[in-house]
């Protein structure tokens, strides 16, 4: 409906920051983005109705101007959106005329003063329609589930204004009237990392996305990630508890605060062993909650850093001998998949409409296929001396 737009209010999920990743070469703050805990978020969704106005347009009409009903007005005017979506926006009771709310038959008259008024303020980030290719894995009138590549940044930001998931998002959903990509109240429920790939679900309508909002809030989600980490596990599964808060020595970081403290927020990530494959151990995760970088921040808490994660560490040989064939192998297997070995794998919910339980699986990428295979042969190999 309108040009502008800022960072959506988004739940996270691991981390994988929920106001926006924190790959895009800084923090939420640093981005000038507005990060809400889950509850606050649900909360603004919630209540947006009651928010107050804000002017998005205004046009005056020439002292000329012959009887025209408004919608037509606006249509010949505001050539950036659709007559749809004006058409919602009276419907909406959004437009206004000489400061009173008017419906779609009304009829502009000389010098009528016409103003477009949202509740949300004016921002000055344009989400630009994209042809990007997406692998769409569900849709519905009010919902889809898409899995994202790696390598793919979700929204907007510093850095990244273009060739987002957002901006696929708004080309691929541009005819449909109740999406719109600058409404904080549709659009993505919650976020995974620039580098990780994997399962999102997006909410075309406001009542939907305040629905899934609620259900990632009260962890009633299904959600199982997969990772290659480094190292063995003295125990086949676990449950690692820790707070979750920004790095004070390095705050693209997150790093792991006792439980109870002051710094950062709780935090519960559980693990289960799937393969362990000489010096590097295939694992699921499944979060309880959701904070910024939860599995990567975790994983290195207990000494398992993310295989290849350049932020925590991964990005070394810590684990194995010394000898330059297994130094090669290893640097051949970060050149195989070059960012951290982590997929967002499962996702499930409770349909918002139907009520339906709904569980979606991805397959794994080429890229950590091919680095989980590449292993599997080594540690075959070393069975075999």
């Amino acid at each position: 409906m309108t040009g502008g737009s800022e960072m959506s209010v988004e739940l996270f999920d691991e981390g994988e920051i929920w106001a926006d990743e924190e790959d895009l070469l800084g923090s939420e703050e640093d981005l000038g983005v507005e990060v809400l805990s889950p509850e606050e978020a649900v909360s603004y969704i919630q209540h947006a109705d009651s928010s107050p106005l804000y002017e998005h347009y205004r046009v005056i009409a020439d002292k000329g101007q012959a009887l025209l009903r408004v919608d037509k007005f606006l249509a010949s005017r505001m050539t950036g959106s659709s007559r749809s979506r004006i058409q919602q926006a009276l419907d909406g009771g959004y437009v206004f005329v000489n400061g009173v709310a008017v419906k779609a038959n009304y009829r502009i008259k000389p010098q009528d003063v016409v103003t477009l008024q949202l509740r949300r303020p004016k921002h000055t980030l344009e989400i630009i329609p994209e042809d990007i290719p997406l692998e769409i894995v569900y849709e519905d009138p009010y919902l889809l589930v898409v899995n994202k590549p790696a390598g793919l940044v979700v929204h907007p930001g510093h850095g990244n204004y273009s060739g987002t998931l957002v901006n696929a998002l708004a080309y691929y959903l541009k005819d449909d009237p109740h999406y719109d990509p600058a409404d904080p109240r549709v659009g993505l429920v919650h976020r995974i990392d620039k580098d990780t790939s994997g399962l999102l679900v997006v909410a075309k309508r406001p009542e939907t996305k305040t629905h899934l909002a609620r259900q990632f809030f009260e962890k009633t989600t299904h959600r199982s990630y997969r990772a290659l980490v480094w190292g063995r596990f003295t125990e086949p599964q676990g449950t690692i508890i820790g707070n979750i808060g920004r790095d004070e020595r390095d705050r693209l970081q997150m790093a792991v605060y006792p439980e109870g403290s002051e710094r950062g927020k709780h935090a519960v990530t559980h693990y289960e062993v799937l393969e362990e494959l000489t010096y590097v151990s295939w694992v699921e995760c499944r979060l309880e909650t959701g904070r910024t970088h939860q599995i990567r921040a975790h994983m290195k808490h207990i000494g398992h850093p993310l295989f290849a994660d350049v932020r925590y560490g991964g990005d070394k040989i810590l684990w194995g001998n010394q000898f330059s064939r297994y130094k090669q192998f290893v640097q051949n297997c970060f050149a195989l998949c070059p960012r951290q070995a982590l997929h967002a794998k499962t996702l499930g919910f409770v349909h918002p409409e139907t009520g339906e339980e709904l569980l979606f699986d991805s397959k794994l990428p080429s890229d950590l296929s091919a680095l989980l295979d590449r292993w599997r042969t080594y540690a075959a190999h070393v069975a075999d001396e």
